[in-house]
């Protein structure tokens, strides 16, 4: 089970990484669960998928695209999840994931619950 869950959280970001990339929020959007939580700091807290979309909309309208992450690390919570953490680069501005909780879906897919990252500079 360990293994298709990692596989499944792997698809995910993978997912979630491509949405970004052709620009479509409401596809970022869906790789969180409805209840999801994400931390961007220093840009505030947004709770459920509704908040999340408008986040990245604003994100994708100011310009911001190619994102790309480095030095990711999975860590294995239990059978059903897997934190992420790792560096990541965008053409205007490079951070770190602090912790992004993927967690498997009843229908095998994997959706963010928890996302949490930072903002480190502009590029």
């Amino acid at each position: 089970m360990t293994q298709s869950t990692l596989k499944a959280c792997k698809a995910a970001i993978g997912a979630w990484q491509q949405a970004f990339n052709r620009q479509d929020a409401a596809g970022c959007a869906t790789q969180y669960q409805e209840d999801a939580i994400m931390e961007a700091r220093p840009m505030g807290t947004f709770k459920g998928r509704a908040q999340i979309q408008a986040f990245w909309q604003q994100i994708i309208d100011g310009g911001y695209c190619d994102v790309d992450y480095t030095d990711v690390e999975w860590q294995k919570v239990d059978d059903n999840s897997y934190i992420l953490t790792s560096k990541w680069t965008m053409n205007k501005a490079y951070g770190v994931v602090h912790r992004e909780l993927w967690v498997l879906q009843p229908d095998g897919s994997a959706k963010l619950k928890e996302d949490d990252f930072e903002i480190q500079g502009e590029r």
